[in-house]
């Protein structure tokens, strides 16, 4: 906590926002050397990550956050806030292919080696809390992708699910066989 802050200030320091209660907003400068650090940061996570996807969040309070997070962590997935400015800086560097989607508002940025679960996972949270929470678009596969596209890429299923659909699929015509040939049997014994 900084000095002379008072306990119910809620703090992003990446960003430079500081929340007094009654999301009262306090944007504070950050130095140029913790701005180098965002970046270096922000362009290893755009280096290492299979996907990203930039999450607009306003109003988001701290515990919100905290419980999204730990959420995110038991996935493997990473999540943290940064300015645009040096978010698209960062980006820039890692020439995507496409054009880096509109960001506005207050962007965080959840990512991981899985290409499916920074999305969905994410979608459970804008799910849960949808005025404060939103899609902003992101990098997936290696290119540029809209607000709609990785929406669409959060409602694919994961892995479990669709080995679950595929045992289905394949169990189905067996389990109406057996049920055809159950029901023959029994016409068979009645005519015995």
């Amino acid at each position: 906590m900084y000095e002379n802050t008072p306990a119910e200030v809620e703090l992003c320091p990446y960003a430079g926002h500081f929340y007094l209660p009654g999301n009262r907003e306090i944007n504070m400068a950050i130095t140029k050397q913790k701005k180098v650090e965002i970046v270096e940061k922000v362009t290893g996570i755009a280096g290492k990550a299979s996907t990203i996807v930039f999450a607009r969040f306003r109003g988001l309070n701290v515990a919100a956050q905290n419980e999204m997070r730990k959420a995110f962590r038991a996935q493997d997935i990473g999540y943290t806030v940064a300015k645009k400015s040096l978010v698209r800086r960062a980006m820039d560097s890692q020439k995507f292919e496409g054009t880096m989607p509109e960001l506005d508002g207050e962007i965080g940025l959840a990512y991981g080696a899985d290409e499916l679960a920074p999305a969905r996972e994410l979608a459970v949270f804008v799910k849960k809390y949808p005025e404060m929470l939103s899609f902003a678009g992101g990098v997936f596969g290696g290119k540029y992708v809209n607000q709609a596209e990785i929406i669409s890429i959060a409602s694919i299923p994961g892995m479990q699910a669709l080995r679950g659909q595929l045992v289905q699929l394949f169990n189905s015509p067996i389990q109406r066989f057996a049920t055809v040939m159950h029901e023959n049997a029994k016409k068979q014994s009645v005519n015995l």
